[in-house]
């Protein structure tokens, strides 16, 4: 397992477009997902996959652009209508994971990204 990265330098070791197609794999597991799936815009999914990436990229040192389009990110009231779950949570965050291996970012920052994801993906859960 990788030494994870800094935080702060996780924009400047993979770029927007680490993280384009980073959220580009992602959103392309969710589409078709039984669990995941049901929970995105179908007519929006191009639309959820730039939040990600946005949100991502400001997160980790980058433009704040979904700041300035959205507003605080609020993870949690924005998550809050949605069932999410043990189950759900580690769909997400294996889904995340199969994006990460296949986008096979500079190591130190996937080692980070994974463990950001992880840890996010629980304290989303509001439900048992």
């Amino acid at each position: 397992m990788s030494e994870q990265a800094p935080e702060h330098e996780i924009y400047a070791r993979i770029g927007e477009e680490g993280f384009a197609r980073l959220a580009a794999a992602f959103y392309r597991r969710v589409v078709d997902d039984d669990i995941l799936g049901p929970m995105y815009p179908r007519d929006d999914m191009t639309g959820a996959e730039v939040r990600l990436r946005d949100f991502l990229v400001g997160r980790f040192g980058g433009p704040q652009r979904y700041i300035a389009q959205r507003g605080h990110p609020r993870l949690r009231a924005r998550h809050m209508p949605f069932k999410l779950d043990l189950r759900a949570r580690d769909r997400w965050v294996a889904l995340m994971e199969a994006a990460l291996a296949e986008v096979q970012l500079e190591p130190g920052a996937a080692a980070t990204l994974r463990g950001f994801f992880a840890d996010t993906a629980t304290f989303l859960m509001n439900h048992g």
